[in-house]
Order: structure tokens, then sequence, then C-alpha cells
């Protein structure tokens, strides 16, 4: 059913959208944007998912060319704050989005995937945490800063943990925490190198990690899903093709690479 699910979310998209099309040709079948060029502003968690889907969008739109800007969600959330030029704003949570839109520097916002944070375990330290309640055995633990989502969302399920497992859980786990990082992609590279032994992170990216660590899930009672909103900025010249963009991003096509990625779709039950 999770198809047919999603076809009608990115229908009822695209209805919406509508109203900007009415009396106007499509953006390729005009010469204006023939070499549009869009800037895409997307949570570190999107890398491989969202430059699969670029590149996917460029093959279906000979000349159009999307460019990336990875980072952390509150640092794109500022760099718009502060003028930045970009057209698209995927972020990895509702709270800067939220704070975005509020301020009229987004239009509103839709979610189109959802993630699961999991721990991510070097393979040294495979014997010693073998599940969520051996994490205070970990030497070293990495953590994403209180500002990014990840780093908040860590931080949830520490403190809904305390609560079964008990406040000494909570505070053996924060006395193991060496660094704090501004996203998600830094946090999982502090375990790579062997910086650290576990980390939490979200699925899909202990899934682009493959083989070189270890995943232990957060128990569901735990556990914070991420939803992953996406919007276009106000500000943006391009905001025809933007909204193009983020059908396809909606659709089955865009779906299914976030799936095979790591992600939920939207459409799916959290």
């Amino acid at each position: 059913m999770a198809a047919p699910v999603r076809t009608v979310f990115a229908t009822v998209f695209a209805s919406l959208l509508m109203p900007a099309f009415v009396g106007c040709k499509r953006p390729e079948d005009t010469s204006a944007f023939a070499h549009e060029r869009l800037v895409v502003f997307a949570a570190s968690s999107l890398r491989d998912a969202f430059t699969t889907i670029g590149a996917d969008w460029q093959r279906l739109h000979p000349g159009q060319e999307v460019v990336f800007n990875f980072a952390g969600t509150q640092a794109l959330r500022t760099q718009i704050e502060h003028g930045a030029s970009a057209d698209i704003f995927a972020a990895a949570d509702m709270h800067h989005a939220d704070a975005l839109q509020k301020a009229g520097l987004v239009t509103s916002h839709v979610v189109f995937a959802r993630n699961e944070p999991v721990i991510v375990v070097a393979k040294e330290s495979v014997n010693t945490i073998r599940r969520f309640g051996d994490l205070p055995n970990a030497e070293r633990i990495v953590l994403g800063v209180p500002e990014v989502p990840i780093g908040r969302y860590a931080l949830q399920i520490l403190v809904r943990a305390s609560v079964e497992l008990g406040t000494e859980f909570y505070a053996r786990v924060q006395s193991k925490v060496v660094s704090r990082e501004l996203n998600v992609r830094q946090v999982l590279t502090k375990v790579n190198l062997g910086e650290a032994d576990a980390a939490f992170v979200y699925r899909s990216d202990a899934m682009a990690a493959g083989a070189t660590l270890s995943v232990v899930a957060v128990p569901p009672e735990f556990n914070v899903i991420a939803d992953y909103p996406i919007a276009v900025v106000q500000a943006s010249t391009h905001a025809l093709r933007a909204r193009d963009w983020i059908a396809y991003v909606l659709s089955d096509a865009g779906q299914r690479t976030l799936h095979l990625a790591g992600f939920r779709v939207a459409g799916a039950t959290p």
C-alpha cells in the first residue's frame, strides 16, 4: 500500500502548485529556463540520497544544474537568515524549518521523509556494546551539538531512557562524551577514524558507512523519529523550477531513492 500513498501524496502536493502554473508553459518548454542552476541547502544526512536524486533530475532535465550545500540544519538556517543565495531548504527537523517559515524566509514546508536515530559502534567495541543498555561501556562517545538535530534527538533519547534505566545511565553516558560535532556526518567520521567507540547517527548514515561499523538499534520506547521538511526559499529566483524539484523528491522515483538510502518514505506511518 506504500506506493499508492506516495502517489496520492505527490498528487496532492502537485495540485497545490497548479495555480502557479496557470497560463504558463512548463519551465523546460521555455528557453528562459534552458540553463537554470538550482541551489539546494540540505541537511548532511541527505548527502547520498540527494546526490543521487540530483543526478537523476539532471538526466531528466538536460541543461539544468543542481548544486548542493550540505551542512548541519542549524548552519543552513543561519546562512539563509544572513541572506545566502538558495532555492530549496531541506532540513532534518521541523524546529529550524518552522523558524524560517515564521520569519517569512521559506514557503510552507512539507515532510518528504523520516529518519531513525541509531547507535554506530566501532568494530573494536562490538563485544562490549551489543545493545542499547551497554552504551555506558564505551570509553569515548561522540554526540552532535544540541543545536543540530541529531544532537537534540540523542539528548531526548537519553532523557527518555533514564526514566527506565535510571539517572545513572544518563550520567555515565555523558561522562564518556569526548566531542560534540556540528553535523551528523562529522559524528560518523569520528567513529570511522577510530576517535570514538560509539555515536548517535541516523539509520541512513549507518547504511552509508556499510560494513565498517556495527549498528545498535535504539529501543522504540526511547527513540525519536525525525521528520524531514522541505520548502522553497522565498528569495529564490527560480521558484517554479524549485517547486518542480520538490515535486520530484515527493514522486515515486524520489521516494524510492530515499527508501534505498535508509529513510522512511513520506507516506509511511512513523
